[in-house]
């Protein structure tokens, strides 16, 4: 415990400044003259010299053929959303050349700073930070198949691994890819839709990911009792993601809970590598200790340099070598704990 006590201090102090500072206020999307300009925009489909095609009315709205759901219908939702979005984006654009022209700094809208857009790449940085990311994750659990399956023993009767845990960190990869990717298209296109399956899927990789972390650390091999372990945590991350979803897509509740989530796995992970003198703590306490500086990224937020890189992206970046780093842990672990289970069985 005393070589990872540190670790224990900066990652409590760090969730204090991050549940007190997760509420977030957006000037620009309060501004009168940015409201009435999206207001105009949504109307006419004119900013200035641009022309937004989705608001341009179309002209023979006739429908032929039925059937159980209506085309037209869902083609105007459509051209609705990008209506709004590309109404938003350049009136944002606008009151922003304004506010530089009298040296004023940028401000956020609808939570999120002015970024410049890259084709439909709404936040072009995240976006491709967060695919990178999720190769990261696909690349270390390829590696990680590859070696329990092909490079490590197998047990003689059952042809399984000996490894405990293979199956759980599967699931964990598969979270993994699909946070990253769900990630990846709401930095790329920001509509109610992409920001729920976005939040919901961060949601669940953070509850299984805290589930593993206490299975692993508690040593826990009975499936029943894994069920024991995981049911009240299954439960409550099911009810928050219902609740995010079909009544109040609440920022600051879903912070708060995030950051306990991932504070207490960090924390479980510290300790046990201390506690049980792992021959891979290094590369845990590494990641632990990137992850809570990474998370001042959050906390200490800035406007995008050049347009396109603020701390949000910057966070993404930081995730990728720990990830790389994390998923060698993962491998170290599968080759400690066989190689364990070998001398014992002979």
């Amino acid at each position: 415990m005393g070589g990872s006590g540190w670790i224990v201090r900066l990652a409590f102090l760090l969730a204090l400044g991050l549940v007190l500072g997760s509420a977030e206020a957006s000037l620009g999307d309060a501004d009168p003259r940015y409201r009435t300009c999206v207001k105009e925009c949504q109307t006419t489909g004119i900013i200035g010299e641009n022309i937004i095609s989705h608001c341009q009315k179309k002209g023979n709205d006739t429908s032929v053929g039925g059937s159980w759901y209506d085309q037209e219908q869902i083609y105007m939702q459509w051209k609705q959303l990008n209506c709004r979005a590309d109404c938003r984006y350049f009136c944002m654009m606008q009151r922003e050349g304004e506010h530089q022209s009298l040296g004023m700094t940028p401000v956020k809208y609808h939570g999120k700073w002015p970024f410049l857009r890259i084709s439909v790449f709404q936040e072009p940085l995240s976006a491709a930070l967060s695919a990178t990311n999720l190769l990261m994750h696909f690349t270390g659990w390829i590696s990680f198949y590859l070696l329990v399956k092909y490079k490590l023993p197998l047990r003689p009767q059952t042809k399984r691994t000996y490894y405990e845990y293979t199956s759980l960190w599967h699931i964990y990869a598969i979270l993994s890819m699909n946070a990253w990717f769900w990630s990846s298209i709401f930095h790329t296109r920001d509509i109610d839709l992409t920001e729920k399956l976005d939040y919901s899927s961060a949601v669940a990789l953070l509850g299984y990911s805290l589930i593993l972390s206490l299975l692993r650390a508690f040593n826990v091999k009975d499936e029943a009792t894994r069920v024991m372990f995981a049911a009240p945590i299954l439960a409550f991350v099911t009810t928050h993601i219902l609740y995010l979803n079909f009544y109040e897509l609440d920022y600051g509740w879903n912070m708060k809970v995030c950051v306990v989530m991932a504070v207490v796995q960090l924390l479980t992970w510290a300790v046990w590598a201390g506690v049980t003198r792992h021959p891979s703590r290094l590369k845990i306490w590494t990641v632990v200790f990137g992850g809570a500086l990474a998370m001042l990224l959050e906390l200490y937020d800035f406007p995008p340099y050049m347009g396109y890189a603020d701390a949000h992206s910057m966070w993404h970046a930081s995730t990728i070598p720990l990830t790389y780093l994390w998923w060698s842990f993962i491998k170290d672990d599968a080759e400690f704990r066989t190689s364990t289970l070998i001398k014992k069985a002979k």
